[in-house]
């Protein structure tokens, strides 16, 4: 199984052999707790629930408490299903590490975007703007909204609204370099989210 949860530590760069600079994000993976297993028989599907990350007893919910408990598995503060194949072979309390992945190896990285806040239609959705003359009174508005008999405005109409702070998975990216003593991993460019939110790494799926 190559998934792994994470949290962003920033980004960098590096020179290959080759002199070569290269951007990179620092994510520090793992290491993951096994908590839960999902079987054919049971779900209908196979897959896996990862946790991740220290936190205290006493921070967490009576009902989450039950759940580690039931689970005999220590808490943790993320927890994230991943979906695998019949044939591997994972069972309950296994630790997933780092070095599940190599230097080469492509994934697909999933965390929620930066938050930009009530953004207009510009802004939020690539619109063009009206005349920039002084006698034009409409520079940054949406337009028309819809057809003039239509009295009300028809779902799905882009308009001005909350921008980012949502799920975004960016599709293969090269891991560069792996350190499975500070449990980093490098990844080739720019993942979604802050310092220090959770990231979702899993073998590339193309």
């Amino acid at each position: 199984m190559k998934a792994i949860l994470g949290k962003k530590v920033g980004m960098t760069q590096i020179f290959d052999e080759q002199g070569r600079l290269i951007p990179v994000t620092v994510i520090e993976a793992g290491p993951c707790t096994v908590v839960d297993v999902r079987t054919l028989e049971k779900h209908g599907y196979t897959g896996v629930q990862l946790g991740f990350g220290f936190v205290k007893e006493q921070r967490l919910t009576k009902p989450q408490r039950g759940y580690f408990k039931k689970k005999k598995a220590s808490p943790q503060r993320y927890l994230r299903e991943f979906r695998v194949q019949p044939g591997d072979k994972v069972q309950l309390g296994d630790e997933v590490k780092v070095d599940v992945f190599k230097s080469g190896d492509y994934v697909d990285v999933t965390g929620t975007s930066l938050g930009k806040g009530f953004t207009g239609v510009i802004k939020r959705w690539n619109f063009g703007r009206g005349p920039s003359s002084h006698g034009s009174k409409y520079h940054r508005g949406p337009g028309s909204l819809q057809a003039r008999d239509a009295a009300r405005v028809w779902p799905g109409r882009k308009l001005a609204g909350h921008k980012g702070s949502e799920r975004v998975t960016v599709k293969n990216l090269r891991v560069v370099n792996v350190d499975p003593e500070k449990n980093l991993l490098l990844v080739h460019g720019g993942v979604p989210g802050s310092r220090g939110s959770l990231i979702m790494i899993k073998e590339a799926s193309r």
